[in-house]
């Protein structure tokens, strides 16, 4: 079964070479394009894809930012950012909207083929300099969203629950949906490795 790919990304000439050699694996089907952020944000409901490669430098919305907003609706939608950024802040900046990965555009076909496939088995590829630099943020930092790898709103819910907000309470404070809230909370207790709210509190909060 082919992996069904989106890519977001506003150089033609970028997103015609990039569609021609991972069209080329029998494994991935590009099955749309898209260049603003605004654009793949109108079709995402429509769209029945797996994951989503996603530029950064985008005209009007960024693609961190399209990724946080498409991530509040769409909690389960897989997302690698392929990108010639490479700077600490916009590393941190992507895993806290939601990013699952982190390539950079000049990496070899094989290495973006390879990310892809990883996403959508569960991994979170990076290449070494950015995984470096993750680490690196990390440790300045201390926040407990990148040692779990966990995305802004996820963290949001998080805080929610330590108060004692029941799930449809959470819903109308982010204006999301009930079932929206439960995926999140599954992708948490499965980001913890915990199995109920008070093991995610107790292991999150170290209580």
């Amino acid at each position: 079964m082919k992996i069904s790919l989106v890519i977001v990304e506003d150089d033609p000439e970028v997103l015609k070479g990039l569609r021609k050699v991972l069209n080329v694996s029998e494994e991935l089907d590009v099955i749309a394009t898209f260049d603003h952020a605004e654009s793949f944000i109108e079709a995402v409901d429509d769209l029945q894809v797996d994951m989503v490669l996603m530029d950064i430098g985008l005209p009007k919305m960024n693609g961190i930012r399209c990724v946080e907003t498409v991530k509040s609706k769409h909690p389960e939608l897989q997302f690698l950012m392929c990108t010639n950024f490479d700077d600490d802040q916009k590393v941190f900046d992507a895993l806290r909207a939601g990013a699952n990965g982190y390539v950079l555009k000049n990496a070899e076909v094989h290495t973006i083929v390879q990310a892809i496939k990883e996403v959508v088995n569960g991994g979170s590829p990076m290449s070494r300099s950015i995984a470096r630099k993750v680490i690196e943020s990390f440790h300045s930092t201390g926040l407990k969203e990148i040692k779990y790898n966990l995305s802004k709103r996820e963290s949001e819910i998080l805080e929610f629950l330590s108060k004692g907000f029941r799930y449809k309470e959470i819903a109308a404070k982010l204006f999301i949906s009930t079932e929206t809230v439960r995926t999140h909370i599954r992708n948490i207790y499965s980001k913890l490795q915990v199995q109920s709210r008070t093991e995610a509190l107790n292991k999150y909060y170290k209580h």
